[in-house]
């Protein structure tokens, strides 16, 4: 079966500088999204879509994507801001990016069967791409009806250098997710989990909270909803300049309204990732031991 990887790079270029910079965390010289196209083609993914922007195309072409053909098919599409309906009137002094939500929807075209989406610069581990190629297998295409996502729990995607963002999902008796509340400011202090309100005001977490990190599974069905669901965003918040589209966004809004559920897939995977450069030497050490312990050869790619 047809499945594809939509991988949201758009914003890579201006996390690290620039593209030629992308932190080389692997012992063979890999990059963080090495290990996630790798991970999904011995999934069984079949094809992988990147969201870019349009100044980082042929680099990123030249640096990946080039070698990830001898396994998949490669694809891309550009977010631009200027992707939305004629007629909504935004604010002609933005210059951010509508958000997640809006970089799943430049690739409709090349959406056609079921697909995974996540980030760029996350390592979700190969137990997490093996249990969502599981799911999406078999799941067809034209059914909104199920959707899913991989959750981690809260406790093993903290950095320990500073605060971190993270949705924090509610999860019912039969697993299926009823709601993400994105928390921002959540770090450890003193042997407790706390996040910080707008207002300034701390509230203790317990660690074993599930969060999403942005790894789902659709099928193309939820695409015309989840339009929608930006036209009306760009109407409601087009004017401000900060505002965004994310994806957890528009998937409350849908469960809201009954018109699909979201498993939340369990899996042995560990999540990691570089949020600060105090991080990245703990990373290394995580993907060297994985290389030795024979997940990976000594080349990926």
């Amino acid at each position: 079966m047809e499945l594809t990887l939509l991988v949201l790079a758009a914003g890579m270029g201006s996390r690290y500088g620039s593209l030629k910079q992308m932190d080389r965390l692997g012992p063979g010289g890999e990059s963080i999204i090495d290990y996630s196209v790798y991970d999904a083609a011995e999934a069984g993914f079949t094809k992988v879509v990147f969201v870019l922007r349009e100044e980082i195309v042929d680099d990123f072409y030249e640096i990946f994507a080039n070698r990830y053909k001898t396994r998949m098919k490669v694809g891309h599409v550009v977010q631009r801001l200027t992707d939305i309906p004629e007629g909504i009137p935004v604010n002609p002094d933005r210059v951010k990016p509508w958000g997640t939500g809006h970089a799943v929807l430049c690739a409709e075209s090349l959406l056609n069967e079921p697909f995974a989406v996540i980030n760029g610069d996350d390592y979700y581990g190969k137990d997490a791409f093996k249990v969502m190629a599981g799911f999406l297998s078999q799941r067809d295409s034209h059914d909104i009806s199920l959707q899913s996502m991989v959750g981690y729990q809260m406790s093993n995607t903290l950095s320990d250098h500073g605060s971190v963002s993270r949705g924090i999902c509610s999860v019912d008796t039969s697993g299926m997710l009823t709601d993400v509340v994105e928390r921002t400011k959540i770090e450890r202090k003193n042997n407790q989990i706390l996040f910080t309100d707008e207002q300034g005001s701390e509230f203790e977490l317990t660690g074993n909270e599930i969060v999403s990190m942005n790894f789902w599974g659709f099928t193309p069905a939820m695409l015309t909803s989840f339009r929608e669901h930006f036209n009306q965003f760009l109407k409601d918040w087009g004017n401000e300049l900060k505002s965004e589209y994310f994806i957890p966004y528009g998937i409350n809004l849908m469960i809201q309204e009954g018109l699909l559920s979201v498993k939340v897939l369990e899996s042995t995977a560990r999540w990691f990732g570089v949020t600060y450069q105090d991080d990245k030497p703990l990373v290394q050490e995580k993907l060297r031991v994985l290389h030795q312990k024979g997940d990976y050869p000594d080349r990926i790619w």
